[in-house]
């Protein structure tokens, strides 16, 4: 008992951070209908603009750790947007009436490209940082095991959850989600009755690239270490999460984070670590066997 109760506070914890990266892909596919493959990359960016604003604060001299990780937060959810808002005016836009293929060629272009861009800019070395949130509470023991729940684990739950309600409440009572559900429903009829489209998906863009970068600094703080190849690996993870629990649903993306995070976890804990993401895409294909849709998805309704 007292190891599943570890390995499901580990699961948790894990499954945040694919959620806050499965919304940025659903909001982007449940607007414009594209799967923004280059999504994966803009979480690895926030992962090196966190670490470097931590090593800024560290320079000069601000190291009390709910103050440092407040400023790096800010930071990283203020610069990497802007990753966001450039990929989407300068990849995608051009692209939006073209067919279907070339965009997302183009999605796996830019995936590519941001991959060697910071490979060359930071180094293929990893990079690593001191722990800066340390302890936690002890949860249960038996003999020498000691179930414990961090305080990181701690903040990232809670962080998440809280993003996740605000994103949530924003996109129902505000103009903004108004706007982006109007977009959802169709493109052209928003823009008739007054939407302004190009902004609505360059605010959709933004605003999924600022969880992204949440989630790449809650990895670096949980791993301690990033690298130019992070966006790739929890890039998939998070689409397959999207994918899940329903490309287009927002409390889908939640759902089939945590439900990959819970598997993975689970399946490293009592069977073989190398199969984990086995066990993960075999979930998958029978979940999409009996639900095409996936867990919250809907089917999508064609318009006559």
């Amino acid at each position: 008992m007292e190891y599943f109760t570890q390995q499901l506070i580990n699961g948790i914890t894990l499954g945040a951070i694919y959620a806050l990266i499965a919304i940025g892909y659903t909001m982007v596919y449940g607007i414009i209908g594209m799967i923004n493959f280059a999504h994966g990359e803009i979480f690895m960016i926030g992962g090196f603009i966190s670490i470097i604003a931590f090593l800024l604060l560290g320079l000069f001299g601000i190291t009390w750790a709910p103050l440092a990780i407040l400023v790096a937060l800010l930071v990283t959810m203020a610069l990497t947007p802007l990753y966001g808002w450039a990929l989407e005016r300068i990849a995608y836009r051009p692209l939006r009436h073209s067919p279907r293929l070339a965009a997302l060629i183009t999605a796996i272009g830019m995936s590519i490209f941001l991959q060697n861009f910071f490979q060359l800019v930071q180094g293929a070395r990893v990079k690593p940082i001191q722990p800066i949130v340390t302890g936690g509470i002890e949860i249960m023991r038996r003999g020498d095991f000691v179930v414990t729940l961090g305080y990181l684990q701690i903040l990232i739950v809670v962080l998440t959850v809280a993003l996740m309600a605000a994103f949530s409440l924003l996109i129902q009572r505000t103009s903004l989600g108004r706007a982006q559900r109007a977009c959802e429903q169709d493109l052209k009829m928003a823009s008739l009755v007054g939407v302004d489209v190009d902004r609505t998906i360059a605010q959709t863009f933004i605003m999924g690239a600022a969880l992204a970068a949440v989630a790449g600094l809650i990895f670096l703080l949980h791993y301690g270490v990033v690298d130019f190849y992070i966006g790739f690996h929890a890039g998939i993870k998070a689409f397959t999460a999207a994918v899940l629990g329903g490309i287009g649903s927002l409390p889908g993306a939640m759902l089939g984070g945590l439900l990959i995070g819970l598997i993975e976890a689970f399946w490293s804990a009592y069977f073989s670590v190398e199969y984990k993401d086995v066990a993960a895409f075999t979930v998958l294909v029978v979940v999409l066997i009996f639900r095409p849709t996936g867990l919250l998805g809907r089917p999508d309704v064609e318009k006559v």
